[in-house]
């Protein structure tokens, strides 16, 4: 199989509440293969978001170590790390995070601004990820003027722009309806399947989980079976 996509090893974090300290996770182990779609599971406060923005270099472990493709992320200092997020992770959340006063085009071209691409070349990747989503109709929209599975799948479009190999999503179906969910998690598992995009993705809702290839259900901060 190759090397893993994401190799995760004794990976703890610790935060510290006042004189306490709160273990999210303790000394998990994981990899991660190229195009696998992760589903994370567990109750509230076993460890899933926690395992994902450190996978994502939003957060730092206390202890252990991440390599994604190679690079170990707690290395970095935080002007690498963010340059390396930009151009390596997507991330799609619950809420969409779409700039009001923008269109949906604009929106998923703000990657891009820091990238050396010229404004031609940004408007081409703004396309080819609108058409990834079914959405090239509604590039000049609003997000007022999108329904909520539409903007999410703006989220989603502007997570690929910069074409990262790989994609996070943090219970990116839990504020929308039934068909919207089903529409955006279809484009994910797509992305893994047909694209090879590795994507870890962090819900409560079993139907979901069938989306992926894979599930992990975590507990008190560790991997159960």
């Amino acid at each position: 199989m190759g090397e893993p996509m994401v190799a995760i090893r004794d990976l703890s974090k610790i935060y510290q509440q006042g004189e306490i300290n709160v273990t999210a996770l303790n000394r998990v182990s994981l990899d991660i293969q190229s195009g696998e779609f992760v589903v994370l599971m567990g109750p509230s406060g076993s460890g899933k978001s926690t395992l994902l923005h450190i996978i994502a270099g939003i957060d730092r472990a206390s202890t252990g170590s991440v390599l994604v493709q190679g690079i170990n992320v707690a290395n970095l200092n935080e002007s690498d790390l963010a340059d390396w997020r930009n151009q390596n992770v997507g991330f799609v959340f619950q809420s969409f995070n779409l700039i009001p006063v923008l269109t949906a085009a604009e929106n998923i071209e703000l990657p891009l601004l820091l990238t050396a691409l010229n404004r031609r070349q940004r408007r081409q990747q703004v396309e080819i990820a609108l058409d990834l989503v079914g959405l090239r109709d509604r590039g000049n929209h609003r997000p007022d003027q999108l329904s909520g599975g539409q903007q999410q799948r703006v989220a989603i479009a502007r997570a690929l722009v910069t074409d990262p190999a790989l994609l996070v999503a943090d219970e990116p179906t839990g504020n929308l309806d039934a068909k919207s969910a089903n529409d955006v998690l279809t484009i994910l598992q797509g992305l893994s399947r047909d694209a090879g995009k590795t994507v870890i993705m962090v819900t409560h809702d079993p139907k979901a989980a069938v989306f992926g290839t894979r599930e992990l259900h975590l507990e008190k901060g560790e991997i159960v079976a």
